[in-house]
């Protein structure tokens, strides 16, 4: 049986230290942006066709020049490896094993250059822009030689959030050996032990990058984090990219349609997981007022809480043209190196039961869908 949903973050939750589950699950303030994502999908009801007589429907979809069998990805996740090692190549190895896409966060810890066999074209690059334009540079020009095509630009964090588990974990980056992080860690064997023979994660992408003398990577990651990127900052990064460029993180319909007036390629509606402000709306919530904004054409990805396939419908229903899966693929990380497959197997097996049972042969034909 493949675990999705409470069952699913129940069982990581036995497995990993706490101030690691955590860290995954948590979000911003009172953590009201989380339940909002949840509740929003939970509300979401979607209308059966009957008697269409569909048992074989297309779950492919195009997008940015490339064919992708379902129409999910894996979200970008900065510290994978704080599950276990090898959590970033595992995530990589399920996404290109399903052919659906894998988009590599600039705080992964692994690098890109590592990953590009592993992904092959599953691979999309995430890209925050920091005050340092030689390190967005530098980043982009690896895409480049590697030959990733689709780079997506993340402008919702404007600052760190403020997450209050973390805080009172002490959570740091590297972590540093506090009483409480040790007993934690203790209560955890197995995850101590595998940790212990990978060596503790780093931010891989912007090692390259480290300033001369052994200045701090967690302070470049925070760097990374701008108030200064702008209109003007997506337009030059426009001129830059000729590859597909996404920006991640809006919600307001009148900002997707000026991200749309600048060219890009598509958007990700997202309020950050609930990480960054617990007041935001949920992402599925905004989706119809975008779509009708934008039109039917334009791409609209969209995250926020999905755990299954039938969430995936739900986003699909409400505009979406693919959903993005963040947290679940950690959650399923934990059960072992082989639990991101399984997940995606699992959620591509629900999706095709919701889309046969709600008469759908292709979703793109689904008249509130994108």
């Amino acid at each position: 049986m493949v675990l999705t949903g409470p069952g699913l973050r129940a069982a990581a939750r036995r497995r990993l230290p706490r101030f690691v589950f955590d860290f995954i699950d948590g979000g911003a303030g009172d953590e009201g942006g989380i339940r909002r994502n949840r509740a929003a999908l939970d509300a979401a009801t979607l209308l059966p066709r009957a008697l269409t007589g569909i048992d074989a429907p297309d779950l492919g979809v195009t997008l940015f020049g490339e064919t992708y069998a379902a129409p999910f990805a894996v979200a970008p996740m900065g510290l994978a490896n704080l599950v276990g090692p090898g959590t970033d190549a595992a995530l990589a190895r399920a996404a290109a094993a399903a052919g659906i896409p894998y988009a590599l966060s600039t705080a992964a810890t692994t690098s890109m250059e590592t990953l590009a066999p592993v992904a092959g074209r599953s691979l999309w690059l995430q890209l925050y822009i920091g005050r340092d334009p030689a390190i967005t540079e530098h980043l982009i020009g690896r895409a480049e030689a590697l030959g990733i095509t689709t780079l997506i630009v993340t402008v919702d964090t404007p600052v760190p959030g403020r997450r209050p588990r973390d805080v009172a974990n002490g959570f740091s980056f590297p972590p540093r050996p506090r009483p409480r992080l040790l007993l934690d860690m203790a209560l955890r064997p197995r995850w101590a032990l595998t940790m212990a023979r990978g060596g503790v994660p780093g931010f891989r992408n912007l090692a390259p990058s480290a300033p001369a003398g052994g200045g701090s990577l967690i302070e470049m990651m925070r760097a990374q984090s701008s108030a200064t990127t702008d209109w003007d900052t997506i337009a030059a990064l426009r001129r830059r990219w000729k590859g597909a460029l996404v920006v991640k993180g809006l919600l307001d319909p009148d900002d997707v349609v000026r991200a749309a007036g600048l060219g890009v390629d598509g958007v990700v509606v997202s309020n950050h997981g609930g990480r960054q402000l617990a007041s935001l709306p949920a992402a599925i919530t905004m989706l119809p007022a975008i779509r009708a904004a934008v039109g039917p054409e334009f791409p609209l990805l969209a995250d926020g809480g999905v755990t299954s396939g039938e969430d995936v419908a739900r986003l699909l229903a409400a505009g979406a043209t693919m959903a993005l899966v963040g947290k679940a693929m950690l959650y399923a990380a934990a059960l072992g190196p082989g639990g991101p497959v399984k997940l995606v197997a699992g959620m591509r097996d629900d999706l095709l039961g919701a889309t046969i049972q709600l008469g759908i042969h292709d979703w793109r034909e689904y008249p509130s869908g994108g």
